[in-house]
């Protein structure tokens, strides 16, 4: 078993040399100009020049401010309204028609109109975030709901837990909190895509800055914004993952 992890180990590890060998050989060869795609070993100098700028540090804080608050209200009102009409038949029939009209819509679809409500501003990003990040908590939730288990239901009332909180707390969020969790995974990284939309049409954050760097033809600087949100991701998805282990601990 040790031999065998090791030697995956080694596979990933070639992979990604080798990945980065391609990468690196195909502008140094003339292959691709290196004004479409840079070398690798070009970027480091190019995250030190953002860095030292300032506009690297001001980029990430003002996308971090748009990520949390847009992934915040975005992931809770979809879970709560997903647990709500798992619950609620009635509920469910009022929005069934309604949240298929709506689902289709993509989030860029959305710009435009956060744009009119909300001009360009932190609040009509974060609007394009909520709404990227709704439906996945929602639909996430809402089935989870909908699987849990009858009987444990019917056994919870005849213990005499008949009310709606009741049957909520005792049975339905602890048999679907395991399924809710990975929804909620999952919308931290719909919203870093949401994040760089949001930011496409002028808000402040990473997003513009690669807009700016790409209308200069400085894919550098745009390959430097792309490795920092994936680092920036990998970094909130394992800070995720500790602490679902942590709370789904009592399941294990």
């Amino acid at each position: 078993m040790a031999r065998s992890r090791t030697f995956r180990l080694s596979l990933s590890l070639a992979g990604v040399i080798l990945f980065f060998a391609i990468w690196e050989a195909l502008p140094r060869l003339g292959i691709v100009k290196p004004m479409l795609l840079p070398a690798p070993s070009d970027i480091p100098v190019s995250f030190w020049q953002e860095l030292k700028s300032g506009a690297w540090g001001e980029a990430v804080l003002q996308s971090l401010r748009h990520y949390v608050s847009g992934l915040v209200l975005g992931s809770a009102l979809g879970v709560a309204l997903g647990v709500a009409t798992g619950m609620s038949r009635t509920l469910e029939d009022l929005t069934n028609w309604i949240v298929r009209l709506l689902r289709p819509i993509p989030g860029l679809a959305w710009v435009p109109f956060a744009i009119i409500w909300f001009g360009v501003s932190p609040t009509a990003a974060n609007f394009i975030i909520i709404v990227g990040v709704f439906w996945i908590n929602y639909f996430t939730a809402l089935s989870a709901v909908q699987a849990v288990d009858r009987d444990m239901i019917e056994l919870a009332e005849a213990f005499g837990h008949r009310s709606p909180f009741a049957k909520l707390v005792k049975v339905i969020l602890p048999a679907s909190v395991q399924p809710i969790m990975a929804g909620l995974r999952t919308g931290l990284g719909q919203a870093w895509m949401a994040v760089v939309a949001a930011e496409l049409f002028g808000v402040a954050g990473l997003g513009q800055r690669m807009m700016q760097a790409s209308s200069l033809l400085a894919t550098d600087i745009v390959v430097v914004y792309m490795i920092t949100m994936a680092v920036l991701y990998g970094v909130v998805d394992a800070a995720f993952v500790a602490l679902r282990d942590r709370l789904l601990a009592w399941k294990a």
